[in-house]
């Protein structure tokens, strides 16, 4: 017979947040699904990370040296990938291809809807009436964002 594994609930007491980007990590994360908690970084940025820095997928975050953390966040600054895995490719402001993660990456992106609004693209107008931007149909989804028009749901006395 095979022994079964034994479930162990995780004791809070005992783990440590690790700080990478300005972004709190439990430390009993596993390296490979711990980067993706950091925004703007996907599975796959993140499994580039862990083949081109040569470092263990599958060791917890807070068994980690500083040196191997601190090559994380300079990796993750400055990345040597292709340009596929980046997500501002060809960007507005300088055409270039670059990855943008953690605070940057919200006011990019807030950025970005206030000059579609601005220039009152369909995106821009639609984002503005609170409406699906990439063409989903709108008859039976998106009602919670018609407000109060009376046409969804039942009226009770």
């Amino acid at each position: 017979m095979e022994e079964t594994k034994k479930h162990y609930e995780k004791k809070h007491d005992d783990v440590t947040l690790v700080r990478i980007l300005g972004k709190d990590i439990r430390g009993d994360a596993v390296l490979f699904s711990g980067l993706t908690k950091i925004n703007g970084i996907s599975w796959a940025f993140a499994n580039g990370v862990c083949k081109i820095l040569k470092l263990d997928k599958k060791k917890r975050i807070q068994d980690m040296s500083a040196e191997e953390i601190k090559k994380i966040e300079d990796f993750i600054k400055d990345p040597q990938i292709p340009a596929f895995m980046k997500n501002r490719q060809k960007d507005f402001d300088d055409g270039e291809d670059k990855h943008v993660s953690g605070a940057d990456l919200k006011l990019r992106r807030e950025f970005d809807l206030k000059r579609m609004k601005k220039i009152k693209s369909y995106k821009g107008v639609r984002h503005s009436h609170g409406l699906p931007v990439r063409g989903q149909r709108t008859k039976a989804n998106f009602r919670k964002n018609r407000k109060k028009s009376g046409a969804t749901g039942v009226k009770k006395k």
